[in-house]
């Protein structure tokens, strides 16, 4: 008996610090509240008007031409509340924030992902952020839902030279094992390929090289990696994809 306390104290001790750990090991998607709006018409399946008469872009997805259909529910005759991680606007004077509707939680590009209406963007995140939406992704590619029901949109192959070319200009996720890194001036140059005038690269500017290590994503250790990467691919002698971001590469092994 005289025991009992003792052994409810290190218990209550174990407890508290699991979760101090659980806490510590988490890292918060950081946002600050910018206010609230009401829903005049959604315009796509990321561009809302307000009842003031601003264009909200919902930031760090992208969608298709089908999501509107989906975006429309989510937040019509719902009060939303937006919160911003980054500039408050894009180069068009749109807001650019996340969006709560009404009570609901997640926010709003989260609802998208889930239902496989969205892919996580290579811009407006963090990675404390991008973990959250990445795993929304992840979940509804898995299960085959929305737009991963068709296979165009599925991860393209870093070797399938032909449709990365026809996708120029376009927004993918390309996977494939990292065949060498080289830095040359201001770039860091991933290779998929020997042939950089006609295989897939992707460019990391040098000067990103620390944040891309702190990150978990240093390039010089990329190599013999099979990684995932999104973004716009762009035509520079063989197509490649510029990470601005690490939030932009995922490891696929």
């Amino acid at each position: 008996m005289k025991r009992r306390p003792r052994r409810n104290l290190l218990i209550a001790a174990a407890v508290g610090t699991f979760f101090v750990c659980n806490a510590a090991a988490q890292e918060t998607c950081k946002l600050t509240t910018i206010g609230t709006a009401s829903v005049a018409a959604v315009l796509d399946g990321r561009t809302i008007v307000l009842a003031d008469g601003r264009e909200l872009r919902l930031a760090g997805i992208e969608v298709t031409g089908d999501s509107r259909a989906a975006l429309q529910p989510l937040v019509a005759g719902h009060p939303l509340r937006l919160e911003r991680l980054g500039p408050g606007q894009d180069r068009y004077g749109r807001l650019v924030a996340f969006a709560f509707a009404g009570d609901a939680e997640p926010f709003v590009q989260q609802a998208m992902l889930e239902q496989g209406q969205a892919r996580v963007s290579a811009r407006d995140v963090d990675k404390a952020c991008a973990e959250g939406l990445l795993s929304a992704e992840k979940a509804a590619r898995a299960a085959g839902r929305g737009l991963w029901a068709d296979p165009n949109f599925a991860p393209l192959s870093a070797e399938n030279l032909t449709r990365l070319q026809a996708m120029r200009g376009e927004f993918a996720l390309v996977e494939g094992k990292v065949l060498s890194v080289h830095e040359s001036g201001a770039t860091i140059y991933v290779n998929f390929g020997r042939h950089w005038t006609r295989d897939f690269t992707v460019i990391i500017f040098r000067r990103m090289g620390r944040a891309f290590a702190a990150a978990g994503v240093e390039p010089k250790k990329l190599e013999g990696r099979r990684i995932r990467v999104r973004g716009w691919i762009e035509q520079r002698g063989g197509p490649i994809i510029s990470a601005e971001t690490p939030e932009q590469i995922e490891f696929a092994d």
